[in-house]
């Protein structure tokens, strides 16, 4: 193998299994400013309910923004695991190894802390560790429904 043709299959290593990854960041980093603060997504929430249901109760719009608010918490972080664990696995011919579980859950459990660290610096924001808890057991879920597949297929390797 020529040294163009290990780099050309090395940046398309980084563009096939990474790019996702940090666009995936970027846009966690996007979804961390007071745009969508819960007040911001309150309005869209309202918005759509109001379509839904004539006139809806603030105190349904308050929960249904909650639950939005909330399952994406779970749903990003559960994104952002099977990504990584995708990019660490890249085109290996084992489907589940103990230490792409172990690099991509400190990725995720580092990010959240971060990510809930950001918020306290924007004005309508604030940061939670029930939030970093939340996204947490996102990344876990994901990772566990990647086990449980991986199990099913074989070439399993612990290590």
């Amino acid at each position: 193998m020529t040294a163009s043709s290990t780099q050309n299959t090395l940046s398309t290593r980084i563009l096939k299994y990474w790019l996702p990854v940090m666009a995936m960041l970027g846009a966690m980093y996007y979804f961390s400013t007071d745009v969508f603060s819960g007040e911001n997504t309150r309005s869209i929430v309202d918005i759509v309910l109001t379509h839904l249901i004539r006139q809806p109760s603030s105190r349904l719009i308050a929960r249904a923004n909650y639950f939005v608010r909330k399952s994406a918490h779970f749903t990003e972080y559960a994104v952002l695991a099977g990504l990584l664990f995708r990019a660490f696995r890249a085109d290996s011919e084992f489907r589940w190894r103990a230490r792409w579980f172990v690099y991509s859950i400190a990725i995720v459990v580092s990010w959240s802390l971060l990510d809930e660290f950001h918020q306290t610096f924007t004005r309508k924001r604030g940061g939670s560790i029930y939030d970093s808890m939340l996204d947490i057991s996102g990344g876990l879920f994901a990772l566990l429904i990647v086990w449980l597949l991986s199990s099913r297929k074989g070439k399993v390797r612990e290590a």
